[in-house]
């Protein structure tokens, strides 16, 4: 009884033998030959692992301890499951908002490069000798300056994130 109650206190404990062991200041094997019913604890002994397990020492001795029961880890287990399916929709929902926004900033790029080469740049026949005019000619000249030379950039950076976001099968 004794050993039975010393083994499935430590691992209700989550102690190793080697933790148990440090604890009580006695060596590995004093803690195997206890478990096994080679040896038994001194009464000193008996007090400091009653203490080291949070046990009186009447649950050491003589009252049967009860296990784990397997209803408890099947419960957790369960929630486990849950929470873990509950991630791997999260997940799923991130990766889909993900590639639309890619799909979208793919489209957009495309449709304003193309209607960027739509346009003309007419701006380049304006009169710039007025003051707004010049700034707004400016301004549209330098927006597709930058957007010409970004867009293929963007374009790969949108393709490249769609290709990583892709499912797996």
């Amino acid at each position: 009884m004794l050993q039975e109650n010393i083994k499935t206190l430590r691992k209700a404990k989550g102690l190793s033998q080697e933790e148990l062991a440090v604890k009580l200041h006695v060596v590995r094997q004093t803690i195997s030959k206890w478990e096994k019913g080679l040896s038994v604890p001194d009464s000193d002994m008996l007090l400091a692992l009653s203490e080291a397990l949070e046990a009186p020492v009447s649950t050491l001795l003589g009252e049967a301890v009860p296990e784990q029961e397997t209803d408890e880890l099947k419960a957790i287990s369960e929630k486990l499951e849950v929470i873990n399916l509950r991630f791997a929709r999260q997940k799923a929902a991130r990766r889909r908002a993900v590639r639309c926004l890619l799909l979208a900033l793919c489209a957009a790029t495309v449709l304003l490069f193309a209607g960027l080469l739509g346009w003309g740049s007419p701006y380049l026949d304006w009169d710039y000798s007025d003051p707004e005019r010049a700034v707004v000619g400016v301004a549209l000249h330098a927006f597709e300056w930058l957007f010409v030379r970004a867009a293929p950039i963007i374009l790969a950076g949108s393709l490249l994130g769609l290709f990583l976001t892709r499912r797996r099968a």
